[in-house]
Formats: structure tokens, C-alpha cells, sequence
């Protein structure tokens, strides 16, 4: 018997390649996914102008910055924007300034997918090989109502299909753009509490590496897989604190830790550790 349903991941055009740099823009749970990535050593620039929720926020945010990877995701959380009464300015940080100065509204299905083709010109412009992988975060806004922050997803989920070739189309219009189910993943297989951190909102640890998992799964190549094989015993040396780090013992081990974390960046030069 099945006691739960699991959510079927398409395999990409792509494969994500041991240490090479990926670019990660978007909500919160960007900001945990590229956090794992780093972890393995992974070169990321992740939300360098700080952590955006939206469609606009994400486009701002790509313009600004001059990255040019051959992986980008684009995590997004809501399709809620504020807007400058001055200027008509769609924001990306309110800045602690009165909210009397801002007008909230929410984009349109059109809207949110027009501001991820241009996300993704922009990045295509720099490198016409990028790979684009669209998510939408599983983190509900309780601010909105629980009815609206479904609302609000269901936009821009409506938003990246119409960015994504349905198969029949593939042949005729190749693209590089893939959906990773991140929102799925979390409300439909792990459909419990105890996936939740203490706010009953954000995923928790052991949901974020769930996910990680799956990502692994289905997007690294099988060199990239290997690697993390490799990195896996030193990184938990380095992590481990020991109860004596003076000890002469101690020293040894991590002696020859670093001799082997030294080989692994000869063998993978854009290991960043």
C-alpha cells in the first residue's frame, strides 16, 4: 500500500556539474537552497541585493547584478508588489519607511510572466546557453489570508506555465526554461506539520534537505553526484567539533584533512570552500 503520493520530477535538458557557479534569485527558500549548495562547495551568488519575492523584485535584481552562469533559478514567493505613490516605482525594499507612502497591488497573471521573460532575456543576452529553472516557494504568507497566499501562488504558477513548452512544442521551439516542483514537494509529499519549523510556515531543516535531495536526484550529473561523494567525509571532519582540538591527535587528523581538501580543489578548481 501507498500511504503517500510522490510528486514526479522531469528530468531537465541540463545537468548541474561538480563546483560550477550558479546563480539563485528569489524568495526565502532560495536563499536555503543556495545555502546547501554552498555547503558542498558550490560557487553561488545568491540574492545579492537581498532576498525578493516577486516577479518585478526578481527582474530588478537580475538587471543590477552582471552574472552570467550557465544555471540560474528563480524562486518566487508572491505575486504581491508595493509601489512608490511618488513615483509608480514598483520597490524592492520598502527601506523602514512609512507604508503610508506605498501602494500594495498584486500582478496579473500577464504581468508576473512578462517580467520572467524579461528575467530571463537579460540572463540570455550575457549567455545564450543559460538554463533557467523556475520555482515557487512552498512558504505561505499568513499576512494575505491563507485563501489569498493560495491565490497568490496559483498566479504564479498560471505565470511560469505559460513560460514553459508544453512537448509537442518542444521540437519547434527548443527553450532552456524548467519548472522544479518545489511547492509540490512540500504540500503534497510531505504533507505534515512536522515538515514545518516552528512558525507551522517555513519548511523545516529536514524538509529543505528533503528537497535537496530530490534536486540532486534528478539535476546533477553523474560527476557532480560523485564529487559530493568525495566531499562528503571531509566536510563532516570539518564540521565535527572535537571535545580536545589541542590534541595531538586532533592536529594529525586535520592535517591530513586539509592535505585531501587541498587535493579536491586541484581536482576541482572552482571548489569554494
Amino acid at each position: 500500500m501507498e500511504f503517500r503520493t510522490t510528486v514526479n520530477i522531469a528530468k531537465p535538458g541540463f545537468e548541474i556539474q561538480p563546483c560550477e557557479e550558479l546563480l539563485f534569485v528569489g524568495s526565502c527558500f532560495a536563499d536555503s537552497i543556495s545555502q546547501r549548495f554552498r555547503e558542498e562547495g558550490f560557487p553561488v551568488v545568491s540574492n545579492p541585493y537581498g532576498t525578493m519575492y516577486n516577479p518585478a523584485s526578481v527582474l530588478h535584481t537580475i538587471e543590477r547584478c552582471d552574472a552570467s552562469p550557465r544555471v540560474a533559478f528563480l524562486t518566487l514567493g508572491t505575486n504581491h508588489v508595493y509601489r512608490l505613490k511618488e513615483t509608480g516605482e514598483i520597490v524592492d525594499n520598502c527601506e523602514k519607511r512609512p507604508q503610508t507612502l506605498f501602494q500594495e497591488e498584486q500582478l496579473t497573471i500577464d504581468d508576473c510572466a512578462d517580467y520572467l521573460q524579461q528575467a530571463i532575456d537579460v540572463l540570455r543576452r550575457r549567455n545564450p546557453d543559460v538554463n533557467v529553472v523556475l520555482t515557487v516557494s512552498p512558504i505561505r504568507y499568513r499576512k494575505y489570508g491563507f485563501h489569498e497566499s493560495q491565490l497568490s501562488k496559483a498566479t504564479l504558477l498560471l505565470a511560469i506555465d505559460r513560460l514553459i513548452p508544453h512537448s509537442s512544442s518542444l521540437l519547434h521551439h527548443p527553450s532552456n526554461i524548467y519548472y522544479f516542483p518545489a511547492y509540490e514537494i512540500l504540500m503534497d509529499e510531505l504533507r505534515d506539520y512536522r515538515f514545518y519549523a516552528p512558525d507551522m510556515l517555513h519548511p523545516s531543516e529536514q524538509a529543505v534537505e528533503y528537497i535537496w535531495e530530490k534536486l540532486v536526484d534528478n539535476y546533477f550529473s553523474p560527476a557532480a553526484k560523485d564529487y559530493l561523494e568525495e566531499w562528503r567525509p571531509l566536510k563532516q571532519v570539518l564540521r565535527h567539533k572535537p571535545f580536545n582540538p589541542d590534541s595531538q591527535d586532533y592536529q594529525v587528523l586535520m592535517d591530513k584533512t586539509m592535505l585531501k581538501v587541498a587535493e579536491l580543489r586541484k581536482k576541482y578548481p572552482t571548489f569554494a570552500l
